[in-house]
C-alpha cells in the first residue's frame, strides 16, 4: 500500500518537532512548514494525504489556509489544531471540510488515533474509486462498428428519460450491458439496478420473486418476502428473457407499467412503486403473441424504445477491440503479464462463426489467457474449429485466369457481406463503403446479387422495415 504522506503546518517549532517525531515513529512520511504561504507551496509539491494545521497562525489564518488547501485538493484530509479550543472554531473548521479538531497540548494517543482514522477514510475512498473504475470497465460497451455506434447513440438518448426499453438480441450479445449502461447514464444511477432472469425462475415462484409474498400465503412461505419491484424502488429493474414470463405474471407486470402498483402474493394491500423497467428477449415476441404465449398489450407497453443488440457476426470489425479489452481485463484480474493476439489469430477469429456471440469470445479469451504459456497467442493456440473455418474460408485463386473475373468475385463477396452487415439497407451500405447509392444499385444488378437470399431481416418492433433509412441491424434471424 502507498505510504501515507503528512504535512504539518504550525508556527511553533516545538509543536512541529514533537508531532513530526511521533508520526515518523509510526512510519508516516512527514514534511513541515512554519507559515501558511510555505505550507500551501509545500502542499502543491508534496501532495500530502493528511494535513495537521494550526488554527492560529500569524498572517494567513488557519481557516483561510484550509479553504486554499481544499481548493487545490478537496480529497486531502485536514486536521485542525488549536491551543485555544472553542466550539465556534471547531464548527467553522468542519464547515469548510476539516476532518477533525485537536487541542494543544496534543495527546500522543489522540494524535495517532485521529491520523489513523483519516488514513483509513482515504484508503476507503481509494478502494471505492478503484471498485467503481473496475465496474465501469466491466460494464463498458466496446465497439466502433456502425451497428454499435448507432446503438450507443440510442442508449445515450433514452438513458436521460424514464421511458421503458425493450432490448432484442441473440443470447450472449450483451443485453445486460445495454441495460446497465442505460441505468448508469440515468438520473436513477445512485439507486438500485435489480436484475431478474425470468427464464431461470420456476413458473410457480416467479410472482413471489417479482412481487413478494406474505408469510403463509402458500406452502413454503415461512417468512414475508420483499419482491424485486419493491427492491428496485426509485431505481431500475431489468427483466431479462421476458418472453419466458407466464401470462399471469405478465398481467401483473402490465399493472406496474400502467399504474405503478404492486401486490404481494397473499396480500390485499396495493403498494405504489417508482421503477423504471428495462426488458430483454431473444424470442420473436410477435410470434409469441400469435401463439398466445405473450400479451400484445404488454408488448406495446414495453416496446416504447426498442434497441437491437447486434450479434458478433454483424460486428466482426470490433473483434480486435474486444480482444484487447478482455485481455486487459483478465490479465489485470489474475495479475498476469500482458498477452497479445497475433494478426493471424485475429484474422481467424474474425472469420469464425460466433454462435455464442460476445459471451463465447469472452470465455475463449479467458481460457487462452490462462492456458497459453507464450505471451503471444497465435492461430495454433485456437481451438480446431477456428483453424477449419479459416481453411474453408480461404479462396483458391489459381482457379481464376482473368483479372476481370477475379475482380468480379471479390467485388461481389465484399458487397454481399456489407449488405448483410446492414440488413440490406442500401443507403447505409452505400455510406459505409463510400460510393453513391445509384452506383450501389447498379453493382447489385450487374453482379447478380440476390437481395432476397442475403438475410434481409425484419425488426421485432411491431412494423416491417419499409424505409431504408431506418436503423441497421434492427432484427435478427429469430426476429429481433
Amino acid at each position: 500500500m502507498e505510504e501515507t504522506r503528512i504535512l504539518i503546518v504550525d508556527d511553533e517549532t516545538s509543536i512541529l518537532d514533537s508531532i513530526k517525531m511521533v508520526l515518523k515513529y509510526e512510519n508516516y512520511s512527514v514534511e513541515t512548514a512554519e507559515n501558511g504561504i510555505d505550507g500551501i507551496e509545500l502542499f502543491k509539491k508534496f501532495h500530502p494525504h493528511i494535513v495537521l494545521l494550526d488554527v492560529k497562525i500569524p498572517g494567513m489564518g488557519g481557516i483561510e489556509i484550509l479553504k486554499a488547501l481544499k481548493k487545490i485538493d478537496e480529497f486531502s484530509e485536514v486536521i485542525m489544531i488549536s491551543g485555544h479550543s472553542g466550539i465556534e472554531e471547531a464548527v467553522e473548521s468542519s464547515r469548510f471540510g476539516a476532518f477533525d479538531f485537536l487541542e494543544k497540548p496534543v495527546s500522543r494517543e489522540k494524535l495517532i488515533l485521529t491520523v489513523k482514522n483519516a488514513s483509513e477514510k482515504i484508503n476507503l475512498r481509494k478502494e471505492n474509486f478503484y471498485l467503481k473504475n473496475v465496474n465501469e470497465k466491466k460494464y463498458e460497451i466496446k465497439g466502433e462498428s456502425f451497428v454499435v455506434t448507432d446503438m450507443l447513440k440510442k442508449i445515450e438518448k433514452v438513458a436521460k428519460t424514464n421511458s421503458t426499453v425493450l432490448i432484442f438480441g441473440e443470447s450472449g450479445t450483451g443485453k445486460e450491458l445495454i441495460a446497465r449502461n442505460i441505468h448508469l447514464m440515468s438520473k436513477r444511477k445512485n439507486n438500485k439496478f435489480v436484475q431478474v432472469n425470468c427464464a431461470a425462475i420456476p413458473e410457480e415462484l416467479i410472482e413471489s420473486e417479482l412481487f413478494g409474498h406474505e408469510k403463509g400465503s402458500f406452502t413454503g412461505a415461512v417468512d414475508k418476502k420483499i419482491g424485486k419491484f419493491d427492491s428496485a424502488h426509485k431505481g431500475t429493474i431489468f427483466l431479462d428473457e421476458i418472453g419466458d414470463l407466464s401470462l399471469k405474471a405478465q398481467a401483473k407486470v402490465l399493472r406496474v407499467l400502467e399504474e405503478g402498483e404492486v401486490q404481494r402474493v397473499g396480500s390485499d394491500e396495493i403498494k405504489k412503486v417508482d421503477v423504471r423497467i428495462i426488458a430483454a428477449t431473444n424470442k420473436n415476441l410477435k410470434n409469441e403473441i400469435k401463439n398466445g404465449n405473450f400479451r400484445e398489450d404488454l408488448f406495446f407497453r414495453l416496446n416504447v424504445v426498442p434497441i437491437i443488440s447486434p450479434s458478433l457476426n454483424e460486428r466482426r470489425d470490433d473483434i480486435p477491440l474486444l480482444l484487447d479489452h478482455f485481455t486487459n481485463l483478465f490479465c489485470e484480474e489474475n495479475n498476469f503479464k500482458r498477452k497479445v493476439f497475433t494478426e493471424n489469430a485475429i484474422d481467424a477469429m474474425k472469420r469464425h462463426n460466433w454462435k455464442g456471440n460476445i459471451r463465447e469470445l469472452r470465455n475463449l479469451v479467458e481460457r487462452l489467457i490462462i492456458m497459453t504459456d507464450s505471451y503471444r497467442i497465435d492461430v495454433g493456440d485456437l481451438p480446431d474449429s477456428f483453424k477449419i473455418s479459416n481453411k474453408n474460408d480461404s479462396f483458391d485463386f489459381s482457379s481464376i485466369d482473368k483479372w476481370k473475373d477475379f475482380k468480379r468475385i471479390i467485388e461481389k463477396d465484399f458487397i454481399e457481406k456489407k449488405l448483410k452487415k446492414f440488413g440490406n439497407n442500401i443507403a447505409r451500405t452505400a455510406r459505409e463503403i463510400d460510393i453513391p447509392r445509384s452506383n450501389l444499385y447498379k453493382k447489385i444488378e450487374s453482379l447478380n446479387i440476390n437481395m432476397d437470399n442475403n438475410n434481409s431481416r425484419e425488426a421485432d418492433n411491431g412494423s416491417l422495415r419499409n424505409n431504408e433509412e431506418e436503423s441497421p441491424g434492427s432484427a435478427g434471424k429469430d426476429g429481433f
